[in-house]
């Protein structure tokens, strides 16, 4: 019985060791955790290359406000009726009413202020003008005047034996308008015609004399810088107004636009 002894205890040891070994192989092995650092399937994306945003503009530039301006001036042109001139029968000035009335509906209108000062405010450079105290500032004593007609300076001095001097014309001359539609107008519709400021201009005074009631296919401004927009001008004036044109004329009018 003795001997028998160390052999159970062996045959034991032996069960136990080979249950521990198979309750081992039973168990889940620890999982090795994934390096770190992208894997091979995802792809890291760089940052988009950033670019400065172009600037667009939609203000006119200088050029294009001209060429629009030439443009519009063609079309308007187009739309004048052509026609001879009218006689002059029944022309005076004072069809025109009161010369530079301040009872019109145009722009200076019931300002308290006569035109022919409100133009003389307007054209005379603002650095120079001297004023009247006592006038609410609306008369003009004196200042320089950049001629369109001449391109020439002129220096405005109020007075009896000064004034002519500095005249102010009507661009599209009331002689010829009366020639060419006015007639049969309303006489506030010519008033207004008489002191409307985009007829009118301050100028030098004996070329004003020398123009008289030409239109552009008789007289243009010596100043040939200034014959663009002089012939814009009338064009504006003219279409304003329904007062046509002659054919001569407005081949002058074309072909000066077109020389802009």
């Amino acid at each position: 019985m003795a001997t028998r002894t160390p052999f159970f205890i062996a045959a034991l040891l032996n069960a136990a060791v080979a249950v521990l070994v198979a309750i081992g192989l039973l168990l889940p092995s620890p999982s090795t955790p994934p390096a770190a650092g992208p894997s091979s399937s995802t792809t890291t994306a760089e940052p988009a290359q950033e670019f400065p945003a172009e600037e667009h503009s939609d203000e006119a530039t200088p050029a294009q406000d001209i060429a629009l301006g030439i443009a519009e001036a063609l079309a308007a042109l187009d739309s004048l009726e052509v026609k001879g001139r009218a006689p002059m029968t029944g022309y005076e000035r004072e069809e025109f009413g009161q010369a530079w009335s301040d009872d019109v509906t145009v722009e200076f209108g019931h300002n308290g202020c006569d035109t022919r000062n409100d133009i003389l405010r307007r054209d005379l450079d603002p650095e120079s003008l001297v004023l009247k105290e006592g006038t609410h500032d609306c008369v003009a004593l004196a200042g320089t005047l950049h001629d369109p007609y001449s391109g020439q300076d002129i220096e405005f001095q109020r007075g009896a034996q000064t004034s002519r001097a500095v005249q102010i014309d009507h661009v599209v001359p009331l002689a010829d308008a009366w020639q060419k539609g006015a007639q049969q107008w309303s006489p506030e519709k010519r008033r207004d015609f008489a002191n409307d400021p985009r007829n009118l201009l301050a100028v030098d005074g004996p070329l004003n004399q020398q123009k008289g009631a030409g239109d552009a296919a008789t007289w243009l401004p010596p100043n040939k810088g200034f014959r663009c927009e002089y012939a814009r001008r009338i064009v504006e004036v003219k279409a304003a107004y329904e007062v046509w044109v002659t054919a001569a004329e407005k081949d002058a009018l074309r072909q000066l636009l077109n020389a802009c």
